[in-house]
Parts: C-alpha cells; structure tokens; sequence
C-alpha cells in the first residue's frame, strides 16, 4: 500500500555516491552524534561539491524495495534538504539513479542557510525538506524561499520528508507553502512517486497526516495558544510525545538519531519548563493536550 495519499489540492565533501543502505524503505536507525555539515550542489546521479568540516548524526535504515522507474521517461531535479548526512546518502542512493528513477539529485544541504544558498543556485523543482533544521527549521527556508514557489513559470515546489508525525509540524510546513508532508518510514517507490506528483502540483501526504490538514484548514477559527507549549522546542516536543506515549529512552534515542544521553537532557528540560516531577506526570499533562 502506498504511504503517500493524495488530498485536494555542512562535515566531509560529498563525492560520487557509492553503496549505501537506503535511508527511506522500512525507518531510519540510529547513528553517530552530530550535526555540522556542509552540502552543496551535486551533478546527476550523485556528484557533489562541498566544503568544510564537522560530523553529523548518522541515519542508517533497514533495506527497503528498489525505487521505482521513471514515469514515461521522465525528469525531476531534487534538492535534499537533512541534517543528517548519512540519511541524505540512503535518500541518494534510494532515489538518485536518474536512469532507472528519473530523480537527479542536484544539490543537498544541512541548515536553513545552506538550504537557501543552495536552492537558488540550482532552481529544483522538487525540495525533499527536513521539518527540524539548524538554523529555524523547514518553516525558515520555506518563508526564505517563498518568492521560488510564487515563480509561475518554475516553481521550485517543497516535499516535507520528516521522522515527526506531530501535527503542528504537518500543520507548520503545509501553511508555509509545502505541498506535501510524508514520513521517513516511506518506501523508496512510494517516494519517487510522490516527488512526481509534487512536480506535478498535486498535495501528497502520508495517509494519517491528510487528516491534520484537513481538520487545520476546516476551521476558520485561530488555534488557541498555549503558553505552556510554547516554552518547548521543537525538538522537545517530540521527546515529550514519545514519552507520554510510553518509549524507553533508548527507543527515542533511536526514533530521533539522537543518543541516549541527549533524550535524558531534553526530558529534564521539558520537567523543569513545565513544572513537572516525573514521567507520569508528564504523560498526563500530554494526553490532557491532546499530544499523545
């Protein structure tokens, strides 16, 4: 079953892609910590140019199907946008086989300023974007490149590629201008598949994620604000969902390519901002919100 459903409407120079297991078919595991790169523009196939230096938090995943054909012969040029490079090669690897996929990944990058730098320098027609970045999130280099997708003649037009699920996150991108929200446990096939539709103008979503949209845009009502949310970080967020929905640290740690250490610093942080004594407490507090 596909995992895209259509509604209405820097850190080591990257070279020529070799083998790689594939960052998108069955999830994402964990990896090193880090996440200083730098990207740059890549020729067809995988080629790239970059500079700097730095780590980053590795993403391996389990193998999943070989992507699939170009439709009809067929073209999109693809801009990666993650803060994890070795998720960015298992996307490349997945996808970026011009001749069999028809996707040429032409350029990736880590942060938001890299992302806009690299965006306007080679006009894609298709962003894949992480909605948490260094720098101001996927929103950021949504609202930077806001005069690109107005560009009626080549809209560079934006795919979120996430590991959130969260619905403010969903909510976010698709009113900063995202035509789709899908998550990283999509298969490669589903992928390709999606990055053509979103070529094409369609609205691609994860099947569960087309109802956040749908229930965001049928109220004209403004969504309340709550102060005590709104202390957290995004990153933050997403521990405390995990958390409130019972994941071992180590199973979030994994969940979010981040160590075991980082959830401990985030879920003290999220007690302390909202006055909470404990995990029990915590999960209480989410389900009151609705989070979980």
């Amino acid at each position: 079953m596909s995992d895209a459903t259509e509604t209405g409407g820097p850190a080591e120079p990257t070279g020529t892609t070799g083998p790689a297991s594939p960052a998108v078919g069955a999830g994402a595991a964990a990896g090193a910590s880090g996440t200083s790169e730098t990207a740059g523009t890549s020729g067809p196939s995988g080629t790239g140019a970059a500079a700097g230096a730095g780590g980053a938090e590795g993403a391996d995943a389990e193998p999943g199907g070989p992507a699939g054909g170009a439709p009809a012969g067929r073209r999109v040029r693809v801009v990666l946008v993650d803060d994890h490079r070795m998720f960015r090669t298992g996307v490349q690897a997945e996808i970026g086989q011009t001749e069999r996929t028809g996707v040429e990944v032409v350029g990736e990058a880590a942060d938001v300023d890299q992302a806009v730098t690299v965006i306007t320098a080679t006009r894609p027609e298709v962003v894949l974007l992480d909605v948490h970045l260094p720098g101001g999130g996927g929103v950021e280099v949504l609202r930077r490149c806001a005069p690109l997708m107005a560009d009626t003649e080549n809209p560079v037009r934006f795919l979120a590629l996430s590991v959130s699920d969260a619905a403010e996150d969903v909510i976010g991108v698709i009113r900063g201008g995202a035509r789709g929200y899908v998550t990283k446990t999509i298969t490669g096939t589903d992928l390709v598949d999606s990055i053509f539709r979103v070529q094409e103008g369609d609205a691609v979503f994860s099947p569960r994620l087309a109802g956040f949209v749908l229930d965001a845009f049928a109220s004209t009502d403004a969504a309340p604000v709550d102060e005590d949310l709104d202390r957290l970080t995004q990153r933050e967020r997403e521990v405390l969902r995990l958390i409130a929905r019972g994941y071992a640290y180590k199973e979030i740690a994994k969940q979010l390519y981040i160590s075991v250490k980082t959830v401990e610093s985030h879920v003290s942080a999220v007690l302390r901002k909202l006055q909470l004594s404990n995990r029990h407490e915590l999960t209480r507090w989410a389900t009151a919100r609705r989070l979980v």
